[in-house]
């Protein structure tokens, strides 16, 4: 196998900077586990004035941000309302029902997004032999639903029906600010109608590792229990807090470079024969597309790309993936259209 030399498998794969491992490697530090890491307690403050939320709790992951909310609200034998394309149905190795018990709702929503009567409607009225909806959960941006964006005022719908309903309202923040630099939207605005939300420092934002999961102080001191007992607390985590705090100081309004480099791969990529997607429905930093016309499956144009040096993300059947990020550059993005080229003409 080639070695990979343009990587659009995942914008979890960046890696820090030189002027980012500087600040980590400088970090103050402390036990983070008493709260006495000065750098992880600014990440926090940080991070929840930007989401307008109390208090924020670090993490090593959005994924264990998720499980401790859910652990938070909801008892078992709980239902959380979710979209059915939602990462917590199919990429957390179905951490709510082992971790919290929990039951979950999909609604079908539209690339990722359903409306307030959608979530009404799945609102089950309360008998002894049901499950108890708790909590509604969100994805900002929707992931397998395209990159999509939840519009601000669909949100706020949402919330409202979910509270008229005396549920909770969580939201998964995996690509929050990718939906704040496409629109202009502030991450308050998107976040603080929510009861809680998180943002990931690990994907767009360029860090090795982390997230922090914010709402009101209450929300924050159950979360820790939760937090321990899932594994999560740490000592002195400055050192990688530090990386979030030099990405929230550098790397976010830079996302828009992401934005347009997903769009000119898409417009490439539209004009291969066999290869279908609409180049104005992408939104963020994600590229999804279909590759049934070019007779060939996924994993087979997966490999030759790879061959190439060049990964993308290889789904079931047709269906394919790719996520720009900071390490990756225009010129890259005219490589992998040239390759996909080349790979759909037979071409080796």
């Amino acid at each position: 196998m080639a070695a990979i030399q343009v990587d659009l498998y995942s914008d979890t794969l960046t890696r820090p900077s030189p002027a980012m491992r500087k600040a980590m490697a400088e970090a103050e530090v402390g036990n983070e586990q008493a709260n006495e890491d000065p750098t992880v307690n600014k990440l926090c403050e940080r991070v929840a004035e930007l989401l307008g939320h109390e208090a924020g709790v670090f993490v090593p992951s959005g994924t264990m941000c998720n499980a401790i909310s859910y652990r938070v609200y909801c008892r078992q034998g709980d239902e959380v309302i979710l979209d059915k394309t939602a990462h917590p149905i199919h990429a957390e190795a179905g951490g709510p029902a082992a971790l919290s018990g929990v039951m979950l709702c999909p609604v079908d929503g539209k690339s990722g997004i359903f409306t307030a009567e959608q979530l009404q409607a799945s609102i089950r009225p309360y008998r002894r032999n049901r499950p108890r909806a708790r909590l509604v959960s969100l994805e900002q941006t929707s992931n397998f639903g395209g990159g999509t964006i939840w519009p601000l005022e669909t949100l706020r719908e949402v919330c409202d029906t979910a509270h008229k309903n005396e549920l909770k309202v969580h939201m998964d923040g995996a690509r929050l600010m990718n939906a704040v630099i496409a629109t202009g939207v502030s991450a308050k605005d998107y976040a603080s109608p929510c009861d809680s939300a998180w943002l990931d420092l690990s994907k767009g934002l360029g860090c090795p590792v982390g997230a922090v999961l914010c709402g009101s102080a209450d929300f924050i001191e159950d979360a820790w229990r939760w937090k321990h007992q899932f594994g999560g607390a740490m000592r002195q985590a400055g050192i990688i807090a530090a990386a979030g705090v030099y990405a929230l100081d550098h790397n976010i309004e830079r996302l828009a470079e992401d934005h347009a480099n997903a769009r000119l791969l898409a417009q490439g990529l539209a004009q291969i024969p066999g290869i279908v997607l609409d180049p104005a429905e992408i939104a963020t930093n994600l590229v999804f597309f279909d590759v049934t016309g070019t007779g060939l499956t996924s994993e087979q144009v997966y490999e030759r790309l790879l061959a190439k040096g060049i990964r993308v993300g290889s789904g079931d059947g047709h269906r394919m993936r790719a996520v720009t990020h900071l390490d990756v550059s225009r010129a890259d993005i005219e490589r992998v259209v040239r390759a996909m080229r080349d790979v759909v003409a037979g071409r080796h």
